[in-house]
């Protein structure tokens, strides 16, 4: 898949326009504004979704449901992103990952011996086991009349591959399918994984599965693009990762390859962000100059290249899950959640404002800046912040994926944290892949076991999302 630059700029004015998602924060405010949102939830009858008064949701997509394209939905709901039709303002396409590991064998897409998958080109599934099933991770993507509020049609768009669980949308409309394991050939695959690959949204079949192994060999969680620039941030899932950034060699066309970097604190190198009580206490709000570091061997063999990285300076971040991309008025920003992050371990968010010199060579004269935006100090009010998205309207929408009960919850501009949901169900389990339609009307979310996908809708203005 290729694209020229002039198609890049093009796609990246209209995501800007179309997709509130994935765009805006509010003037991207550090401070002030006051706590919106709800005191009370409706308890669901159905237990599936506690909801504010005036809020429904449609559950749809359950795991071993039959999609048109006669295979059956995954299991291990995880990451997001809704994208627009162009010109159909009431549909919308959802690409969907399923973090299902190497190992796991069951409740996958293609039957339960797997007998569905002999109907499929090889060449479109990226792994098998050695005894030559397919790898049942991957993506499926969901066409959704949001108007009538039904998907109209569904399909497995991304085989082989293993523990998809975060990602990132692009301005050019697709999807950044992040695996989330450094597995090795051996009991259980052929192939290395710990890759990123590329999902067109508007692809109706099984995309070709190539690893894009100039973003490094890691455990993937989640990636962001800034449109303005085509730099894409990367977050990893370890208690000692690092935040990385990839330069490609041409906007745009991913598989053209690129440079990959690590972030590091100018007054400080090797530093501990985590604030675990094993360093320097770093203060919300608390900013500080950034620098970038190339890496090397970033196909990684060893799976070594967060201690590479931060042998060299690189700062190391607790568990990097979710990420955001937000713009408006001509400031940008991308923001990153940390489940374990912070004194109470129970999640962080970070934001980093980029250079006007992303990338290029005049960069260090005006840095990019990281600052600690929020610390959670009790998991009652947020606890093990996962996915992220932007709203329409100015506030971060934050999965959580804690020990207990989980919930969605919603941070203001200025840092307040308030309830949109909880998960009813008996499992409570964790939230993930949280986004908005390109018209901003509904909040669409994944429950991840037993395995389903919800659509919210309500009166988002009220609660000031």
């Amino acid at each position: 898949m290729t694209y020229s630059r002039r198609a890049f700029l093009r796609a990246a004015a209209a995501t800007s326009a179309a997709a509130p998602g994935l765009a805006v924060l509010a003037g991207c405010s550090d401070g002030g504004g006051g706590r919106s949102g709800v005191d009370t939830l409706i308890a669901d009858p159905d237990e599936v979704l506690d909801l504010p008064e005036g809020f429904t949701y449609r559950l749809f997509s359950r795991t071993g449901e039959r999609m048109s394209d006669g295979l059956f939905v995954p299991m291990e709901h995880d990451g997001m992103a809704a994208f627009p039709v162009e010109g159909d303002p009431d549909r919308c396409l959802l690409v969907r990952n399923h973090e299902i590991g190497a190992g796991q064998i069951d409740s996958g897409p293609f039957g339960e011996r797997d007998e569905l998958a002999a109907g499929l080109d090889p060449a479109k599934i990226y792994d098998r086991t050695p005894n030559g099933r397919p790898l049942h991770g991957g993506t499926t993507t969901l066409l959704v009349n949001v108007r009538e509020g039904r998907v109209e049609r569904s399909h497995l768009s991304l085989a082989g591959t293993a523990t998809n669980c975060a990602g990132g949308p692009t301005p050019w409309g697709s999807w950044l399918s992040c695996e989330e394991t450094e597995e090795s050939p051996g009991p259980v695959a052929t192939k290395a994984h710990g890759y990123v690959f590329e999902v067109p949204a508007a692809e109706t079949g099984l995309a070709t599965p190539i690893p894009l192994r100039d973003m490094g060999r890691f455990e993937h969680e989640a990636a962001a693009v800034d449109p303005a620039t085509g730099v894409v941030y990367l977050t990893e899932d370890k208690d000692d990762g690092l935040f990385y950034r990839f330069l490609p060699n041409r906007p745009g066309d991913l598989v053209q390859g690129g440079r990959l970097q690590a972030l590091a604190l100018r007054a400080q190198a090797g530093a501990d962000t985590r604030n675990w009580g094993r360093g320097s206490e770093i203060a919300v709000r608390q900013r500080f100059d950034v620098d970038w570091i190339d890496l090397e061997h970033v196909d990684s063999p060893d799976a070594d290249l967060r201690r590479r990285g931060r042998a060299t300076g690189a700062a190391i971040f607790a568990r990097g899950e979710g990420m955001a991309y937000a713009a408006r008025g001509g400031r940008s920003a991308v923001y990153f959640t940390c489940t374990s992050g912070g004194r109470a371990r129970v999640g962080q968010i970070w934001k980093y404002t980029p250079s006007r010199h992303e990338g290029q060579a005049d960069e260090a004269d005006e840095p990019g800046r990281l600052q600690l935006f929020v610390e959670s100090t009790d998991a009652s009010t947020l606890d093990s912040c996962d996915n992220i998205v932007a709203s329409p309207h100015g506030h971060l929408i934050v999965c959580e994926d804690g020990g207990g009960e989980n919930f969605l919850r919603g941070v203001t501009p200025g840092g307040d944290i308030y309830t949109i949901a909880r998960n009813a169900h008996r499992d409570h389990a964790e939230f993930c892949g949280a986004c908005f339609s390109p018209d901003g009307s509904t909040l669409f979310v994944n429950v991840q076991r037993p395995g389903y996908s919800l659509a919210v809708t309500g009166p988002w203005a009220r609660l000031g999302v």
